[in-house]
């Protein structure tokens, strides 16, 4: 008799099985779409880790109450898979070549980011928006859109349907920045070295600075992922700083913690390692590119997961609200940056 009913508990699959799959089968399908995007419009204008969100979150919403079976496994790759791969985004900083940019765009980013990130939280404030939401949208506008955005939820405790939120309308927006950003060279007289710059500091995802620059030409291009990278460089010290704010305030758990794994959680701390090692050219060039891929593989099975979990009703209540916190960030940074550049004189 126990034999015999021990036998089907070996066999039972494990709760997040089913859903594990389902996230890579969403994901492998977000990335041949962006791989059909790179081979008719030459680059990915939706980036992939936006497909698998969207995907995720249509799966979540058609099968309604058919998802329970999947979501501890979407669960599973939310978090865990999540904070691996943005671990693994350090690989992409490499110092020597952002400090070859000069003081003065260094300043500009540095100057940009700050003001970027409290002006954007405190206008979503303004807008009604919850502390976790507005610090995940000012995160992800004055750094690097997902990745930032990612890499900071889990630190602040965010509510995954705040986490969709601010992906969602940020990828939007950031696909119409793509396709208008180009309209200010004329009227702003932006060279391309200028321009370069403007797309670096204003456009969220490298695919997307890549889609948004390169058109343009090859040094507005390679000028604004310099940019770009140079902000990827803040996110570790931005997450840790936002962590902090949060745990002294009471965002988390509403008392403040001595541990120092509490404001730089093991991620977060692997990022920072990984982009020392990168930038001391301790790392071999072989590997570099084989971990930026697995970084991105894994964090486009994440945004499966993140957009499994979303509820779309619970996201349409505060879109609006999402969007125009966004679009005022999106254009003080944006305006901060022509005014720098013109008035310091940085041109290439």
């Amino acid at each position: 008799m126990t034999a015999a009913t021990a036998a089907p508990v070996s066999r039972q699959t494990p709760a997040w099985l089913p859903g594990s799959i389902l996230m890579a089968v969403i994901s492998a399908v977000a990335y041949v779409l962006a791989d059909v995007e790179t081979r008719i419009l030459g680059q990915p204008v939706i980036e992939a880790l936006v497909l698998a969100l969207l995907i995720g979150v249509a799966a979540r919403n058609v099968l309604g109450d058919g998802s329970k079976p999947y979501a501890p496994g979407a669960s599973l790759v939310a978090k865990h898979v999540l904070e691996v791969g943005v671990a693994f985004i350090g690989v992409s900083v490499y110092m020597p070549d952002i400090l070859k940019a000069g003081p003065a765009l260094l300043g500009l980013v540095l100057g940009g980011v700050g003001a970027g990130i409290v002006l954007s939280f405190t206008v979503g404030r303004l807008m009604g928006l919850n502390p976790h939401l507005a610090a995940l949208v000012a995160i992800g506008n004055s750094i690097c859109g997902n990745s930032a955005i990612a890499a900071l939820a889990p630190v602040i405790g965010a509510e995954k349907k705040d986490v969709a939120s601010a992906i969602g309308l940020t990828a939007v927006i950031g696909v119409l920045l793509v396709l208008g950003l180009p309209l200010l060279i004329a009227p702003f007289l932006l060279s391309n070295y200028q321009y370069g710059v403007l797309a670096g500091m204003s456009v969220y995802a490298v695919p997307q600075v890549v889609a948004a620059a390169f058109p343009v030409s090859e040094l507005s291009g390679n000028v604004a992922t310099l940019v770009k990278l140079s902000r990827v460089l803040l996110l570790g010290p931005a997450v840790v700083i936002i962590g902090l704010a949060f745990r002294v305030w009471g965002g988390k758990t509403g008392g403040a913690s001595t541990k120092f794994s509490t404001y730089v959680p093991w991620f977060v701390a692997t990022f920072l390692v990984l982009a020392a090692v990168r930038s001391l050219d301790v790392m071999p060039m072989a590997l570099v590119d084989p971990a930026k891929q697995v970084s991105r593989l894994l964090t486009m099975l994440a945004m499966a997961g993140l957009g499994f979990g979303v509820d779309i009703r619970s996201v349409r209540t505060v879109g609006p609200r999402v969007g125009v916190a966004v679009v005022l960030s999106l254009t003080f940074l944006a305006s901060v940056t022509i005014a720098w550049l013109k008035l310091g004189g940085i041109d290439g």
